[in-house]
């Protein structure tokens, strides 16, 4: 989730860890919130400017400290799993999209939030969501269908079904990720690999451009409305541009004009930041892709980044004993280095005479994940801390076998 007309990104894993990165400090990766095993993040979204929110299949509503780097306050949502929030251009509501098929709307108020009513519920879960710029109207995408409500009734105003022009289709066609533009027009991605562009007060196509073999599963919006980047479930991800139909002309269509592909897994989640295509995907990478028209001078700036390595210390050392401590979410790994008895020079492999060992794997106990870890230059001490608790263990080794103490 791009924080609007901010300059951070908050960015779930699958692990239920939040991640914050700050585009002014050159995308650094600011803070980190750790996970915990009862939490899984399907969206994040900004609220009121600066209060991040997020939400998942455990069914609650989540605020997080920014400051404190844990859980603020939850909510449950009461619908079952939650697929999918939203946030209306304030900031001041947010509509979720459950299980059950109800969009929920929620005021955000100082000090947490507050349920305010129902929008009418039917069948089927609610797996995307866009509000309307101007708030007036919430656009919901399920399996097959495409609903879109009058915010202030509650209503059902237009239902429309996405593959009723399809030929004896016999798969479910599921509708990923929705926008809802300002000229009335509303974006789905689906599960056959098609954008398409309805008329929502008519329930016409305008426009489908099928993208790719496989589904599209996430789609962003520019502020402008004049570019959208859509991911994939083979790794790429496409962008389509509103551009004149000819020069000069007044009449624009939507044109896909740039294939990437820089992930090797599905695409699961978009943004669009003012100057760049922003994309996570199960490779676990995050991908920054600068917009080259938006950037003044070749540069640092202009630069294709892969996220692919953590930017906080997950692997630490025991020069002395020669031991490497592995950190996990949920648990720790000591590795002894293996050894060799040639000599050789820088960039040649060496025949070992005694392979690396595993001596130890210790668990977390509780569902908070592991936040740090570190073992001592000696090797006989083992430290790691949760958001709430620090735990120390001293390890013995005795011949070939190793035992632990906790202290």
């Amino acid at each position: 989730a791009c924080q609007p007309r901010g300059g951070r990104l908050a960015l779930a894993r699958t692990d239920g860890a939040v991640e914050l990165y700050n585009f002014a400090a050159n995308y650094f990766q600011e803070k980190v919130i750790p996970g915990h095993e009862a939490r899984s993040v399907e969206a994040l979204c900004w609220a009121t400017g600066d209060r991040l929110f997020g939400a998942g299949l455990s069914g609650d509503i989540t605020e997080y400290d920014l400051a404190r780097l844990s859980v603020a306050r939850s909510i449950d949502g009461g619908g079952g799993p939650i697929w999918s929030m939203a946030a209306n251009s304030s900031g001041t509501q947010l509509a979720i999209g459950c299980e059950d098929g109800s969009v929920k709307l929620f005021l955000v108020v100082p000090g947490g939030i507050q349920f305010e009513r129902n929008l009418d519920r039917r069948k089927g879960r609610i797996l995307c969501l866009s509000w309307h710029p101007s708030d007036t109207h919430i656009a919901a995408g399920s399996i097959d269908i495409l609903r879109v409500f009058d915010v202030s009734s509650g209503q059902t105003v237009q239902r429309i079904m996405v593959n009723y022009h399809v030929q004896k289709v016999k798969r479910e066609c599921v509708v990923w990720s929705i926008a809802m533009l300002s000229c009335g027009t509303v974006v789905t991605s689906d599960s056959f690999g098609r954008v398409q562009f309805w008329d929502w007060q008519r329930g016409t196509l305008l426009e489908s451009h099928t993208v790719s073999t496989s589904a599209v599963l996430s789609l962003a919006v520019s502020e402008q409305e004049d570019s959208i980047i859509v991911g994939t479930s083979t790794g790429a991800t496409y962008q389509l541009q509103l551009l004149p139909v000819k020069m000069g002309s007044l009449e624009k269509r939507w044109v896909r004009t740039k294939p990437f592909q820089h992930h090797s897994h599905d695409v699961r989640a978009v943004a669009h930041s003012s100057t760049a295509l922003i994309s996570g995907g199960l490779d676990a990478q995050l991908v920054i892709r600068p917009l080259m028209e938006k950037v003044q001078k070749k540069g640092y700036d202009a630069a294709l980044r892969k996220f692919t390595f953590p930017h906080r210390r997950l692997v630490s050392c025991a020069r002395k004993a020669r031991l490497l401590l592995f950190q996990f979410s949920q648990h720790l790994e000591l590795w002894r280095l293996g050894s060799t008895e040639e000599t050789g020079k820088d960039g040649e492999v060496l025949p070992l005479c005694r392979m690396p060992e595993h001596l130890l794997q210790l668990k977390s106990k509780g569902p908070e994940h592991i936040y740090c870890s570190c073992v001592s230059p000696c090797g006989t001490w083992v430290t790691y801390s949760t958001a709430s608790r620090l735990h120390l263990y001293r390890v013995q080794y005795e011949g070939d076998g190793v035992s632990i103490k906790k202290v």
